[in-house]
């Protein structure tokens, strides 16, 4: 018999036993269904998940920033690297599916026992395929698509990420900015306070002491408002930074004008949360770890390889001068491995462990998202409605400050009075601007964790 027939045969019954080496992956069933408590019930059927963040963030100050940060954050172009790092990767090994061609040119001088020397040469094309008869370059080419996956699955969670903290960011500048505001009315009012004081002292009618307790909370406030100054600086700087720019001052709105979307749906069925970034890095990973479970089961299996090569020879000696005859050559080789069982059945142990662990991983991957959207749509929720409170809160101390200063000017009441209802006017006012911004703040991570910021 001849060889190609016996490697035929051998590759023929090895093929019969080659049983899963080139099964495709198919997304594990999680056992788990809408990960959306019913009593968060959303009032629209567009997910924020689903929206750019153009729709989102509808601050044009906001969105140059973002735009500016998407081009230059050093974060994310690290991250489009790798991504292209893995892309090139998976087309090398796209390309081990295919023959390999070279061109070879060998040349000897020889001689035996002082007798004259002889010259040979041969020159000309060598190609070499591996047959992928048993899957192990499929199985490799697939785990670099994997790969691939992860690694642009990264790219989106950097780019998520990145859009989320400039956000949140603009955000508390603008939450820096009102309370400046406000803390510069409590200066003011503090200041009409003291003038009046030490107007009633000299009439005597106050005391030193009264005097000296306002410019002391006067001072407090102005001690505030630096500190508030140089936080706004500071967080100035951490932005320009972020979106890759020289420190300097951001150009901003105020909180007031800022509109989000009226409502925020939170779909979070399986198929909503595997679009979140993470959790595609987990099913890529878990991609990764089925594919390398099918090649160690190929690694059991014999290597095929074809080979062959044409040229021209100078006819073992002759001149070099004379170009000689074709040379035409052609090899095939089926390498099975022997004495290595013990390695290789550990190897798919580990292997199918490995692959275990990532189901695992992405079953937790998908919980801990549905934990994450039902925190950010209940504090959303939540807010909107402290918000709302807020307001009406606000309200009241405004006309309780314009009833309480209305009867001083009729002298049933003294300055003191007014003090405190404009003192508490303002404790309001400050609330409720925290309360605004941790409402902005519920937006952003609503979207995060619905896997927002890939448009």
């Amino acid at each position: 018999m001849r060889w190609i027939d016996v490697m035929a045969a051998a590759v023929a019954a090895a093929t019969l036993s080659a049983c899963g080496i080139y099964g495709r992956y198919e997304r594990p069933d999680t056992g788990l269904g809408t990960l959306l408590r019913s009593e968060l019930a959303a009032d629209s059927t567009a997910s924020v998940g689903e929206m750019g963040w153009r729709e989102v963030f509808t601050d044009t100050l906001l969105q140059a920033l973002i735009a500016e940060g998407l081009a230059n954050n050093a974060d994310l172009a690290t991250a489009r690297l790798k991504t292209v790092e893995a892309s090139a990767t998976l087309a090398a090994a796209r390309k081990a599916l295919l023959p390999s061609a070279s061109l070879a040119a060998t040349g000897t001088l020889s001689s035996h026992d002082g007798a004259k020397a002889q010259q040979t040469y041969s020159v000309g094309p060598e190609v070499s395929w591996e047959v992928d008869i048993f899957g192990k370059l499929t199985n490799e080419k697939r785990i670099q698509a994997a790969t691939l996956e992860e690694s642009m699955a990264y790219e989106q969670a950097v780019q998520t990420e990145l859009v989320a903290t400039i956000a949140c960011d603009y955000y508390m500048l603008l939450m820096y900015d009102g309370q400046a505001g406000i803390t510069r009315q409590t200066i003011r009012s503090w200041g009409e306070y003291i003038a009046t004081q030490q107007s009633l002292m000299r009439a005597g009618q106050a005391s030193r002491a009264d005097v000296s307790q306002a410019e002391a909370s006067k001072l407090a406030a102005e001690a505030t408002l630096e500190s508030l100054l140089q936080q706004a600086f500071e967080l100035e700087n951490s932005l320009s930074a972020l979106v890759g720019r020289a420190p300097g001052p951001i150009a901003r709105s105020d909180i007031d004008s800022q509109r989000l979307p009226d409502a925020l749906a939170g779909g979070v069925d399986i198929a909503t949360l595997a679009a979140r970034p993470d959790v595609r890095q987990a099913e890529a990973r878990l991609k990764q770890a089925f594919y390398s479970t099918n090649k160690a089961r190929a690694d059991f299996y014999p290597t095929v390889t074809l080979s062959g090569s044409a040229g021209w020879t100078n006819s073992g000696g002759a001149a070099i001068a004379n170009p000689g005859a074709w040379l035409l050559q052609a090899v095939g080789s089926l390498v099975q491995p022997l004495f290595s069982q013990g390695r290789l059945k550990a190897g798919l142990q580990v292997a199918k462990a490995q692959q275990e662990e990532a189901v695992v991983a992405f079953r937790q991957s998908l919980l801990d998202a549905g934990t994450e959207v039902n925190n950010a749509m209940a504090a959303w929720q939540t807010l909107n409605r402290k918000v709302e409170l807020q307001e009406r809160q606000v309200g009241a101390l405004r006309q309780a400050v314009s009833d309480t200063e209305a009867t001083m000017r009729h002298g049933s009441a003294n300055y003191l009075q007014v003090v405190v209802a404009r003192q508490s006017l303002l404790q309001a006012q400050l609330d409720a601007l925290a309360d605004s911004y941790s409402r902005m703040e519920s937006v952003v991570t609503l979207y995060k964790a619905l896997g927002g910021g890939c448009r």
